[in-house]
């Protein structure tokens, strides 16, 4: 929901460290899995509750999230690989953190956790089946055109996401309470998607080629 306000605000500062890469010649995918080596630490550091060196890395691997992307676009590396590296590596990101909560303290977190990845689950694949199918349709991406699939917006994005991270490493002990209100927000963003996903591309002319999956 606040991606299309808050992208903006990072691409000036995310520039500059671009530019500073690309004269030490740092690729892309470089900056891509070194992000995503420093995010995953997350994992057990949540695990041993080590919740400020947990928010440090986790802070890191977003700096770093952003950071590849304006690299691809400054040195003109920008690729459809990168850009499925990027996602998927998000992905098991994100998971990681909620299972390194579970992990801390499975007794008062475990259930939360589990509800949270269940709904993570259906914002991540309503996501990217409407990805596939806007991108098998040449449909443009209004406010993101610089992302590497099709953005479907939703209730809860990329800076919301960011947020409740953050919120989690702050507040260790409110976790299962946070946990189920961002699950809660999740489940509304995937019924969004899948509902305004549908639509979309009912209302898209298919040719016969098109109909086969």
């Amino acid at each position: 929901m606040l991606d299309r306000w808050t992208m903006p605000l990072t691409q000036k500062p995310l520039q500059r460290l671009a530019v500073v890469l690309e004269r030490w010649n740092v690729r892309p995918d470089q900056v891509t899995l070194v992000a995503f080596l420093v995010g995953i630490l997350a994992l057990p550091l949540l695990a041993i509750g080590a919740y400020g060196w947990a928010l440090l890395v986790i802070v890191l691997n977003r700096i770093g999230d952003g950071l590849d992307g304006a690299l691809a676009r400054q040195s003109g590396r920008t690729s459809d690989a990168g850009g499925f590296l990027d996602i998927a590596l998000d992905f098991v990101f994100y998971a990681a953190v909620v299972l390194g909560f579970a992990l801390a303290d499975s007794e008062r977190n475990g259930l939360a956790a589990a509800v949270l990845l269940f709904s993570f689950i259906g914002t991540g694949t309503s996501f990217l089946a409407f990805a596939i199918m806007a991108t098998r349709h040449h449909l443009q991406r209004p406010n993101f055109q610089r992302k590497a699939f099709y953005y479907l917006h939703g209730l809860t994005e990329g800076t919301e996401t960011v947020a409740v991270l953050i919120a989690f490493c702050v507040w260790p002990q409110h976790f299962a309470s946070l946990a189920w209100l961002f699950a809660a927000a999740c489940l509304v963003t995937t019924t969004t998607r899948v509902w305004g996903g549908y639509w979309t591309l009912k209302s898209v002319k298919t040719s016969p080629e098109n109909n086969n999956p």
